[in-house]
């Protein structure tokens, strides 16, 4: 079996995309790794009140760990140099200003670029939408980090999104444990980089909306 890019890999590639000065809010799950890599002149926002806190506290540094600063998955993080605090309505409104960048999970994303990523159509049981819709429909550009197929092997990158709706035509870039896709508006999915050792056919059949080939296709670099 294929190797997949492993969940550092995946934060890491995502946080590449980020550029000096920019403002980023990191969704729950798999999003937050990306504190971990952290770019020169990157300022991370918190739902929570935070703007500007450095990376994640790690197992072996628990006496760094301090309740007022954490993460949208509750992880601890750490104060750095400038970082503000502030209360929560402030820091939705500074989600919804259209200056931030957005990186979140996803179940799914359909080929218009719709996001579904809070509920499995299992209703109250499968969450609440939260600050997702806020952050997807907010943002100045939303990057979506994920795995490339569901547990059971259900392609995530879908036609149509079966599951309850985030936000319609929000998703800017799909970053998967297998590629790197861009969303273009009324021209669809774009394959730009392919995860080591696989095709844009292998891809393809492990996608359920049509992929067009970038110009340029090459394999995921770091």
């Amino acid at each position: 079996m294929k190797q997949r890019l492993d969940q550092d890999t995946m934060a890491m590639r995502a946080a590449k995309e980020l550029k000096d000065g920019d403002c980023v809010n990191l969704g729950f799950g798999l999003p937050t790794l990306c504190a971990l890599y952290v770019p020169e002149g990157i300022r991370f926002e918190a739902e929570a009140g935070i703007l500007g806190y450095g990376p994640l506290v790690r197992g072996d540094e628990v006496d760094k760990a301090d309740w007022h600063y954490i993460d949208a998955s509750g992880r601890f993080t750490q104060p750095a140099p400038g970082m503000a605090c502030f209360d929560v309505v402030t820091s939705f409104i500074m989600i919804r200003s259209g200056r931030l960048t957005s990186i979140m999970g996803g179940f799914q994303v359909s080929e218009k670029g719709d996001l579904a990523n809070w509920n499995t159509g299992s209703g109250a049981l499968g969450g609440t939408v939260g600050g997702a819709m806020d952050l997807a429909n907010g943002a100045k550009r939303v990057i979506i980090l994920m795995e490339h197929t569901a547990k059971d092997g259900k392609p995530k990158i879908v036609k149509r999104c079966t599951y309850p709706v985030t936000a319609k035509e929000s998703v800017d870039l799909i970053v998967t444990d297998l590629a790197v896709i861009e969303v273009v508006p009324k021209k669809g999915l774009w394959l730009k980089e392919v995860a080591p050792g696989w095709t844009a056919k292998e891809i393809q059949d492990l996608t359920e909306a049509k992929l067009n080939i970038a110009k340029g296709l090459k394999e995921i670099e770091l």
